[in-house]
């Protein structure tokens, strides 16, 4: 199929995983000789790949459903397509497939690489196709994909998940974990590296797991050693850690690192004993302040985010007090803050001591409040330093500005200078808010 006139749109909620499955959805499109368009009224195809984590997400993709009918009444020939986490759920699958008539496709987590043979068999026949796989057969594998951004790029290392907290629906929905080879990773960094790309963010949904599934020598210090010494390779990141399993060995090979960014997203969930043990978290609260002293030791630079459940099931006002406690202690950086959502299939769910939706509200603003302040803080410190910064394009909101972020992630602009995006440069810092950072460029460093 090579007729240039043929568009697609694609849709996508939830985490980096997903959006990094959406780019190789689009690199499967592109080869099938489709276009990008920002215009929904001028696809060809619409995917929306979907999210099961908070319930909220789950209404925004039934309320998208229902505002593409008019464009397929309008748009006979329009493939409407829907796949993600949420299709890995049977309830949901035949909801869609009773009550949204116009979707043409429902596929799963584990067979996105048969979309091409999918979208061909729907325009030969016409036919609604539902293509769900229960389990994964091993590791999608190695796809195209069209990538956003020239000099940023999400690298999967291992894909699903061995965890089954309580609450999380993701085990059953990414299956159990697969690690890809040192090798194909390596491989695939220095492709995406002559292609222009200079950073790089390994994403799993717990990568510091990767290699338990393969031989002894490789886990993922290991694998941070030999991405290191890639040539011309400014930067590499990870996403996301599991506190448990954080070595030590971990530690010691990002502080060696002259590329390994100290940034370390740690999502703790709760302060309290009670409520980890609870989630089934596998550490207690002592465990993951050690280990946040333990990068601080080695890494005072380093800057630490994490995540944060509110109102879980039996949360009393004395086990919030704990999680509040927490923030202070550890002054994170930033903290992503989401109320408890009920998901259908976990043990979580079946609890009889859910809290009430006002108190999860009330307690959920106590928390935001509390760590805007300890953010802005930290940005603080940060007035007058001298910080690396590497230059990924235009401010969103005002083209005479660049952004760029600091090895600590955070968002820092400056004035639009000529032949800097794509470059580190070092830039002295004037001024902090809550979330982003302002400075002067001092020099390029290359």
């Amino acid at each position: 199929m090579n007729d240039n006139n043929k568009f697609y749109n694609i849709i996508t909620y939830g985490c980096q995983m997903n959006e990094h499955d959406s780019e190789k959805l689009a690199g499967m499109l592109e080869n099938m000789g489709y276009q990008a368009t920002n215009s929904l009224d001028k696809a060809d195809i619409i995917l929306l790949n979907t999210c099961i984590i908070r319930e909220n997400a789950e209404l925004k993709v039934y309320g998208k459903l229902g505002s593409l009918k008019p464009l397929k009444e309008k748009k006979k020939d329009l493939i409407i397509g829907i796949g993600g986490c949420m299709m890995q759920h049977d309830e949901a699958v035949d909801e869609i497939y009773k009550k949204y008539q116009h979707v043409d496709l429902i596929f799963g987590t584990h067979n996105i690489h048969h979309l091409p043979d999918l979208i061909e068999e729907i325009s030969k026949n016409r036919n609604r196709l539902v293509e769900v796989w229960d389990e994964e057969e091993g590791l999608i594998p190695d796809l195209p994909a069209r990538r956003d951004g020239d000099y940023t790029a999400w690298v999967s290392i291992i894909q699903g998940c061995d965890n089954f907290c309580t609450y999380c629906i993701v085990p059953y929905v990414r299956g159990r974990e697969r690690s890809r080879s040192i090798s194909a990773i390596v491989t695939e960094v220095k492709k995406l590296v002559e292609d222009g790309v200079k950073e790089i963010t390994l994403l799993g949904q717990n990568v510091n797991s990767y290699g338990k599934d393969l031989s002894e020598k490789e886990n993922f210090a290991e694998l941070l050693k030999e991405l290191d010494k890639i040539e011309n390779l400014f930067r590499i990141r990870f996403m996301t850690s599991h506190p448990r399993d954080f070595s030590l060995e971990i530690v010691d090979t990002i502080s060696k690192s002259t590329k390994i960014c100290e940034q370390f997203h740690l999502p703790v969930q709760s302060g309290s004993d009670k409520l980890l043990k609870a989630m089934n978290r596998g550490y207690t609260r002592s465990y993951y302040l050690k280990l946040i002293e333990s990068i601080k030791e080695k890494m005072p630079e380093a800057a630490i985010s994490t995540d944060f459940i509110v109102g879980f099931p039996g949360e009393t006002e004395k086990d919030f007090q704990a999680t509040l406690s927490l923030v202070k202690e550890c002054s994170f950086d930033m903290a992503y803050t989401f109320i408890y959502s009920p998901r259908k299939g976990t043990p979580a769910a079946r609890k009889e001591d859910q809290i009430k939706d006002n108190v999860k509200k009330e307690r959920l603003e106590r928390l935001m409040n509390l760590q805007n302040e300890i953010s802005y803080l930290q940005n603080k410190k940060l007035i007058g330093t001298k910080q690396e910064i590497f230059i990924t394009g235009e401010s969103k909101n005002n083209s005479q500005r660049l952004e760029g972020r600091t090895r600590g992630n955070k968002l820092v602009f400056i004035d639009k200078t000529p032949d800097l995006i794509g470059r580190l440069v070092e830039v002295k810092i004037l001024e902090a808010k809550s979330w982003t950072l302002d400075g002067k460029l001092s020099k390029i460093i290359k």
